[in-house]
């Protein structure tokens, strides 16, 4: 059954100055997610862009809080066609937006882009890693927040997913399982590090490829110095 967003009372409400309104619209929304309908990549724009100012509307530290993670909760019971499409979505309008979000709202959309990293790896994970949705998540990462060229895609954000990234994985799986695919996970970081179009952004991306966490999934790894501590070098995969 196909969708009709316009006709959705939620979308405009999820914009609205209240925050009981902006509650229910986001309850409404979550239900009518998991439904048997179809979206176009337009109607998820849409429902994106009413989303992103819902969070916009949202002030007071602990509400910020709660509606990020009501959002980034919505990726959990998606469908799998749904999945990559609504994340496209949501990084898209994140994209074309953070340059616009002030100084005193950019904490609050630091949290939903960190959330939203979380539940999307527990959303692979639930999904035992499946191979084709983890190569078209990093397809997504790599087309739009760690683009390596698209300069439309602000610094900031790429500053921000990559210092969240082995983070949030991290925390997902925290037994370091061996069918965690870290070397995909870390595909859009090697190509960020090697073809940035900024000295900074390859910097930074060098410095995430250097997270000391990513030598849990490979059970160590480098050389141990004088000091007793491990030598810090870039991530180039696990051995196989």
């Amino acid at each position: 059954m196909a969708s009709d967003v316009q006709q959705t009372p939620f979308l405009k409400q999820l914009a609205a100055n209240d925050r009981p309104t902006r509650d229910k619209a986001v309850s409404s929304l979550q239900t009518y997610l998991k439904s048997n309908r179809t979206f176009t990549d337009l109607e998820l724009l849409k429902l994106w862009k009413g989303l992103f100012f819902c969070m916009w509307h949202s002030d007071r530290p602990i509400p910020q809080q709660r509606l990020a993670l009501s959002l980034s909760h919505l990726l959990l019971p998606l469908p799998i066609p749904l999945f990559i499409p609504f994340l496209r979505a949501f990084w898209l309008t994140i994209a074309r937006e953070w340059s616009s979000v002030d100084v005193l709202r950019m904490d609050k959309f630091l949290r939903l882009v960190r959330y939203y990293v979380n539940a999307s790896f527990t959303y692979l994970s639930a999904h035992t890693w499946d191979s084709s949705l983890v190569a078209d998540y990093v397809l997504v990462i790599g087309d739009i927040p760690l683009s390596p060229t698209d300069r439309k895609v602000p610094d900031g954000l790429r500053y921000h997913v990559l210092d969240v990234w082995v983070e949030e994985l991290d925390s997902v799986d925290r037994e370091k399982k061996e069918d965690c695919p870290v070397d995909e996970i870390m595909e859009p970081v090697r190509r960020l590090e090697k073809a940035g179009a900024t000295k900074m952004v390859r910097e930074r991306a060098r410095e995430t490829l250097g997270d000391q966490r990513l030598r849990d999934w490979s059970g160590g790894g480098g050389k141990e110095g004088p000091d007793g501590e491990v030598d810090g070098e870039e991530w180039e995969g696990l051995d196989h």
